[in-house]
């Protein structure tokens, strides 16, 4: 019962979605943004705020969400690997993104 009670958004953000609550940090799309910079996410698909959920038809009106850029690092491996079976082929490849942190600031319901 307490967790409904806290303030939290639903954000699109890069063709993924992410819960988020206030000074949690997360890991987003690549940015060109230098670190200490602000970024705000308008697109919220819902908002919880005091128990009463809103949901946006898609976007909740109004509502906004704050974040500050901590920096830029790479994420997690990725591997591809391709197979053609019975003709003795194999290539096995990765790379790895690079990802934005952020730490959110505030959440504005609309």
């Amino acid at each position: 019962m307490a967790e409904s009670a806290q303030l939290y958004a639903v954000v699109a953000d890069s063709g993924r979605q992410f819960t988020v609550r206030e000074g949690q940090e997360l890991e987003v799309a690549f940015r060109h943004v230098p670190a200490g910079e602000e970024i705000v996410f308008d697109r919220v698909l819902a908002v919880n705020k005091e128990g009463a959920m809103t949901l946006g038809t898609p976007v909740v009106e109004g509502a906004s969400v704050k974040a500050e850029v901590l920096g830029v690092k790479q994420g997690d491996k990725i591997y591809v690997q391709k197979f053609r079976r019975r003709k003795n082929y194999r290539r096995r490849t990765g790379h790895r993104e690079l990802v934005t942190r952020v730490r959110v600031a505030s959440i504005q319901a609309g």
